[in-house]
C-alpha cells in the first residue's frame, strides 16, 4: 500500500491540471492513467493533434489557392500526407513529454494503469498489483466519443473522432454525422485535403447551442468552400456494402460515401471506474453528480471535468480542477467559477462567450447587440481575411456584456480578451472606450461595444 494525500485518476487535462496544482500547495500527489503518455484524450488524440491537423490543412490550402491572389505563384504543389502525420505526432510526443516533465518537477508520482476505486480512500492500478490510499480522490477520467442507438463504429468505414485524425488517405467522400465543433473542424480539414465532405445534423442549424445569427453566417461561409449540408435529418442506421457507406435518414434518401465519422458528442468514461463500492450512482447520460464543491456523495471523492458533464471542453476541465484542488486543501476556491469560452478551430475560426440572443429572449433580458464585420477592420482587409463578424450582447439597462460571439480569423485568440471582461463584469462603454492598437484584428471588439450603442466609427 502506498499512501498519499491525493490521488487523482485520469491524466488529462482535468487530472494533471489537478495532480500540479495539489503538488503546488504541499500534498504528496500520485496520479493514476491507463496510458504512459499523460495528458488524456486532449493531448494525445483529441485537441492537440486535430489543431496540427487543421492548421497543416489550412496552410495547404493557402498554397493551392489563396496566395495567388497576393501575386505568389507556387506550382508543382502535393501533399505528403504521412509527413503531415509525422508533424501531428511530433507535436503529441513534445507536449505529453512536456506533462511528464511537469510531473518530474512537481514530484508527482505517475502510475501507469487503469485505476478504479475499491472502498474507502482506496485505488487499485491496473491488475491489482498496486494500490494507493489517500484522504481525497479526485475522478478525471474524461470522456470518450459517443454514437447513435444501433449504429457501431468499425473503426474502418464507420470512424469516431480518434480515427478521423489518423487516415492514410483521404476519403473520396466523408459523410460526418453531427455539426458541432469536432464535426466541423474534422470536415474541414478533409474537405481541403481533398474529399468530398457532407455533413448531417439533426437540428436545422448547424453548431448546436450556438448564437444562432453566428451559426447562419458560418453555414454560409462553410458552405462557399464546399461542405454540403443536410439539416434537419434524423440519422437512423448506417450500412456498409464493400466500400461504400450508406447513411439513412428518416422519411429521405440515403447519403453514401466512402467512410462516415460519427460527430455526435461525447460522453463520461465511468466504466470499471469502482463507483459501486462507494455507493456513487450516475446521474443523467452517465455524469457523475457533484455538488458545487465537486464532492460526490462519497466522502473525500471528488470529480472534475467531462465526467461530470457540461461543456467537454480541455479549458473547462482546468479550471474545474484548480478550483477543486484549491477547496480541498484551502477550503474556497481561488476567485469566482470563470466564464467558459468554446471555440471551434475551422477556417473562419468560430468563438464564443456567455449568452446567446436566443437564452437573452427566452429569459426576457432587456439586451442590446452590437455587430461588427470583419472586411470593415484594416488588418484584415491587408491579411484578405475578409469573412465574419464580432457581435457583442450587453444589458440594455446597465450595459453589463452578457456575451460575446465572433466569427473570422484569429476568433479563438480575441475570445480571451471577452473572456475576462465578463469575469470583470465590464460594459460595453469598457471596450469602447479603451485604446486599441492599429492596425490589428481586436479592433473588431472595440467597434462591436461601439455598435452597441450605434456609434461604430468605420462601419
Amino acid at each position: 500500500m502506498q499512501d498519499y494525500d491525493l490521488v487523482v485518476i485520469g491524466a488529462g487535462p482535468g487530472g494533471y491540471v489537478a495532480a500540479i496544482r495539489a503538488a503546488q500547495l504541499g500534498l504528496k500527489v500520485a496520479c493514476v492513467d491507463a496510458h504512459p503518455a499523460p495528458g488524456g484524450t486532449c493531448l494525445r488524440v483529441g485537441c492537440i493533434p486535430s489543431k496540427a491537423l487543421l492548421e497543416s490543412s489550412h496552410q495547404y490550402a493557402a498554397l493551392e489557392n489563396r496566395l495567388k491572389q497576393r501575386g505568389i505563384l507556387v506550382s508543382g504543389v502535393t501533399l505528403d500526407l504521412n509527413k503531415m502525420m509525422s508533424h501531428k505526432e511530433r507535436v503529441v510526443r513534445a507536449l505529453t513529454g512536456g506533462v511528464k516533465s511537469l510531473f518530474k518537477k512537481n514530484g508527482i508520482d505517475l502510475h501507469v494503469g487503469r485505476g478504479r476505486l475499491e472502498g474507502p480512500g482506496r485505488v487499485v492500478v491496473g491488475d491489482g498489483q498496486t494500490t494507493l490510499s489517500a484522504k481525497s480522490i479526485i475522478l478525471a477520467t474524461g470522456s470518450r466519443p459517443a454514437s447513435l442507438p444501433g449504429i457501431t463504429m468499425d473503426h474502418r468505414f464507420v470512424l469516431d473522432s480518434t480515427d478521423a485524425i489518423a487516415l492514410s488517405s483521404a476519403p473520396e467522400h466523408l459523410v460526418v454525422v453531427g455539426a458541432g465543433y469536432i464535426g466541423l473542424e474534422l470536415g474541414t480539414v478533409w474537405r481541403r485535403l481533398g474529399s468530398q465532405v457532407t455533413i448531417i445534423e439533426s437540428l436545422d442549424c448547424i453548431l448546436p447551442g450556438t448564437d444562432r445569427g453566428t451559426a447562419d453566417l458560418a453555414q454560409k461561409l462553410f458552405a462557399r468552400q464546399g461542405l454540403s449540408f443536410v439539416l434537419g435529418a434524423r440519422v437512423t442506421q448506417v450500412t456498409v456494402d464493400q466500400d461504400d457507406c450508406a447513411v439513412h435518414i428518416e422519411g429521405g434518401d440515403a447519403v453514401t460515401g466512402d467512410r462516415v465519422l460519427m460527430a455526435v458528442g461525447r460522453q463520461p468514461h465511468t466504466e470499471g471506474l469502482g463507483l459501486d463500492t462507494l455507493g456513487i450512482a450516475l446521474a443523467a447520460r452517465g455524469v457523475i453528480p457533484v455538488n458545487d464543491r465537486f464532492e460526490t456523495s462519497a466522502t473525500g471523492v471528488y470529480a472534475v471535468g467531462d465526467v461530470i458533464g457540461g461543456a467537454m471542453l480541455a479549458h473547462k476541465a482546468e479550471a474545474e480542477a484548480v478550483s477543486c484542488v484549491d477547496m480541498i486543501v484551502q477550503g474556497t476556491p481561488a476567485g469566482d467559477r470563470p466564464m467558459i469560452p468554446s471555440v471551434a478551430y475551422t477556417d473562419p475560426e468560430i468563438a464564443c462567450v456567455g449568452a446567446t440572443e436566443e437564452d437573452l429572449k427566452r429569459r426576457d433580458v432587456p439586451y442590446r447587440a452590437g455587430v461588427f464585420p470583419w472586411i470593415a477592420n484594416g488588418r484584415a482587409r491587408s491579411h484578405g481575411t475578409l469573412d465574419g463578424e464580432a457581435k457583442i450582447l450587453a444589458h440594455r439597462e446597465s450595459d453589463q456584456i452578457l456575451g460575446v460571439h465572433l466569427v473570422g480569423s484569429q476568433a479563438g485568440e480575441l475570445i480571451a480578451e471577452a473572456v475576462v471582461a465578463m469575469q470583470l463584469k465590464a460594459t460595453s462603454h469598457d471596450l469602447a472606450n479603451s485604446c486599441y492598437p492599429h492596425p490589428t484584428l481586436s479592433e473588431v471588439l472595440k467597434e462591436a461595444a461601439l455598435a452597441v450603442h450605434n456609434q461604430a466609427l468605420h462601419i
